[in-house]
Formats: structure tokens, C-alpha cells, sequence
């Protein structure tokens, strides 16, 4: 009643099956992607299309299971059919198969639904894993996972993203394993190749030294908006929160004192005249990123922590982030290397944010380190596939 996130959820899944019947004919060979959210779906993305290309008469088949992930990219062009994933129970999972009679199934990142991949099994169907992260401290490794190590069993193959997530298969007797790395750098890779021109960012930066400020949560932008109002640098800033409901860029835009305006008030003016553009929208933070001569990636002081850096890494960005990183492969070793700086308080934030605009030079190698290592890490994709075909 009260969690609109989850409203979607359940309407999202009562016409599953009728929309899975119109979409999908029993004479049909389909592939079939499943994605927890948004950033699995990204992952997978660079499979997909390679996988269309192989199969050019097959549908593909795209389900997610969360409403952040669905409601963004139900309208993609690359899928037959985009649903949300049933519940995972057996009549759910029986009824789903029934329906879609995939040739072929990817499972992306770490989504194992048991009564899904026992049917996958009992049909033997070839399902795998793509881009899996397997940790220490998840179910398959104590005492009493059984049940779970037990639908693991399903998977055709493994390709997973480092070393470690290998050998914890390896101790459960899994070798159908290969450490492929992530797709996710074949994706931002792919950025590179097509037009990122936005002619209203360019009007705005107007040549001017520029920040762009991705994913940002308001633990991120309380430091922001400090050091926005308060520095004298000559510097243009470009805000993309996370969360766009119009009560919050409201407060968001009340809080900064620079002269600012949002995406969607953008006709008609004079973009140049503006020191703060807030991207009050969706879908365009990518091609921003693209004009940014440094970046501060949101989610750090939260949990589970930063969002996606890779986007500013591909393009040679400097990036500065929370101290929430942990848990994500690339921001550590790219903190490690030096391309990207965790910052904990104000201090920190400004102390980097006016080294790095007053340092043109070291702005420059910090993006090179950043470039080179989203290139280092590219061919995931061709890997998965020539061990699949």
C-alpha cells in the first residue's frame, strides 16, 4: 500500500504469462537473458547483442526481476519479449519454460533462482552464468547450503569475473569454470563507438573547465553543494542525481547558490550563462560523462556503495568517490592505481577537487590510468562466446 517500488513489483508480474503468449509462439527457438536490475542488464548487454547476431532467428527473451531494472528498459529494442521474472516457484518456474523454450539461458552476475534452474536441469537446457562474482560468506559455502549448492548443479558452464570466485567453485567440485572477466568493460567500450555529442552540454560548458557529478545521493550532494557555492575556481558543474522526483531536485536546486538551471527548463535560454546544470532526466548520463574534465561518481557514503565508474573511466575521466568501495572490483583496484580518489569528509573533496582543476597535468594522467585499465580489461564477451559456440 505504501511502497510504490513495490506496487510495481507484484502489478508488474500479474500479466507475465499473457504477455509471454502474445509474444512467443511454440514453434519459436529463444534465447532467454534474466537480469536482477538496471546494472546486470548493462552487463549483459554486450552478450546479448552478440548473441542476436549469432542467432538472428531467435527471440530473445529479457526478464528482470527488480521494477528499477524493468520499468527503465522495458521499451529496449534488443529483446522480443522484456517481462518480469514469475516468483520463483515450481508451477511459476514450469509454466514460464513451457512458454519460452529456451535454446540457450543466461543468468547475469549472481542471480540463482533453485526452482528455476532445477527445471533448467530436469529439461537439460544449456544455462550459464555470465560475468558471477561468487563470495566466502554466500549461502553455497556453509553448512547449510545444500539446497542451493544443490541448483548450482544446473549450470552448463561458469564464467566468472576473477580468480577467486574460480577457486570457491573449484571447492565445491565445480570445474566448468573459466575466468572470463566482466562484460561490463566490453560495454563501456562500446560507448566509445558511437556519437556522444549533446549540443546543449556543449553550449554549456562553453570551453569551461567542467564536473560532472553522476549518481550523486544527498549524503553525496550535502559536501557538494558546500563546495559548489563556496569555491572560486573557475569550474561549471553538471549534477545527475539519482533520484529525480521533483520534490528533491527542487530542494536540491534551493540549496545551491550559483546561478543553476535544470534539463527540464532548458529552452529557450542561454546555457552558457550558467555556472550549475541539473539533469533533471534519464538516460543521458553516459553521453555526459563524455564531456566531463573531472567526475565524482554518487552512492559512496551509502550503502552498498559507489555506482558505476567505468562510464568516466572509459573516457579518460579522473574520478573522485566516497569511501564506500569494497565491494566493487573496479573502484578498488582503480584507488589502488591511482586513476580514481576516495575521499571521506569535505576536506578531502575539496582538497582534490581544486588540485586536480588547478593541475592540468595530473588531471590528464589520472584519466589516461583510467582509460587504460577499462581497455586493459576488454574481451569478456569474445571469451564467453567462443567457449558457448
Amino acid at each position: 500500500m505504501f511502497s510504490p517500488k513495490m506496487k510495481l513489483f507484484v502489478e508488474g508480474r500479474k500479466n507475465v504469462f499473457r504477455h509471454l503468449k502474445e509474444k512467443i509462439q511454440p514453434q519459436d527457438s529463444t534465447i532467454w537473458f534474466h537480469a536482477a536490475s538496471l546494472g546486470e542488464f548493462e552487463q549483459g548487454l554486450p552478450v546479448i547483442e552478440k548473441m542476436k547476431a549469432q542467432f538472428p532467428s531467435h527471440k530473445i527473451v529479457l526478464t528482470f526481476f527488480s521494477p528499477s531494472g524493468y520499468e527503465v528498459r522495458k521499451n529496449n529494442t534488443i529483446a522480443d519479449a522484456t517481462v518480469y521474472l514469475p516468483l520463483d516457484t515450481l508451477s511459476n518456474a514450469s509454466q514460464f519454460l513451457n512458454l519460452v523454450h529456451p535454446d540457450y539461458v543466461f543468468f547475469i552476475k549472481y542471480e540463482y533462482w533453485p526452482n528455476y534452474l532445477l527445471q533448467l536441469k530436469k529439461r537439460n537446457i544449456k544455462t550459464y552464468l555470465i560475468s558471477g562474482i561468487f563470495r566466502k560468506n554466500q549461502s553455497f559455502f556453509r553448512w547449510y547450503g545444500s539446497f542451493y549448492r544443490k541448483a548450482l548443479e544446473s549450470f552448463t558452464f561458469f564464467f566468472v569475473q576473477n580468480e577467486t570466485s574460480k577457486v570457491l567453485l573449484q571447492t565445491l567440485d565445480f570445474n566448468n569454470v573459466l575466468v572470463s572477466g566482466d562484460t561490463r568493460f566490453d560495454r563501456v567500450m562500446s560507448i566509445l563507438e558511437r556519437d556522444n555529442t549533446l549540443d546543449f552540454i556543449e553550449a554549456f560548458k562553453n570551453n569551461t573547465t567542467t564536473i560532472v557529478i553522476g549518481s550523486s545521493w544527498p549524503k553525496d550532494e550535502e559536501i557538494l553543494v558546500q563546495y559548489i557555492n563556496q569555491t572560486s575556481n573557475n569550474v561549471k558543474f553538471i549534477i545527475a542525481p539519482h533520484n529525480i522526483k521533483q520534490e528533491q531536485i527542487a530542494d536540491l536546486k534551493k540549496k545551491i547558490s550559483k546561478n543553476s538551471i535544470l534539463f527540464s527548463e532548458k529552452e529557450n535560454k542561454e546555457l552558457t550563462n550558467f555556472q550549475v546544470f541539473i539533469i533533471d532526466t534519464i538516460g543521458i548520463l553516459t553521453k555526459i560523462y563524455s564531456y566531463a574534465d573531472i567526475a565524482y561518481v554518487g552512492g559512496g557514503f551509502g550503502s552498498p556503495g559507489v555506482h558505476n565508474i567505468l562510464e568516466p573511466a572509459t573516457f579518460g575521466v579522473p574520478i573522485i568517490i566516497g569511501p564506500n568501495y569494497s565491494h566493487f572490483a573496479e573502484a578498488t583496484d582503480l584507488v589502488h592505481l591511482s586513476g580514481c580518489i576516495s575521499i571521506q569528509n569535505f576536506e578531502q573533496l575539496e582538497e582534490n577537487f581544486d588540485c586536480l582543476i588547478k593541475n592540468t597535468f595530473l588531471t590528464q594522467e589520472k584519466g589516461k590510468i583510467c582509460r587504460s585499465y577499462v581497455a586493459q580489461n576488454f574481451g569478456a564477451t569474445e571469451r564467453i562466446l567462443k567457449q558457448i559456440l
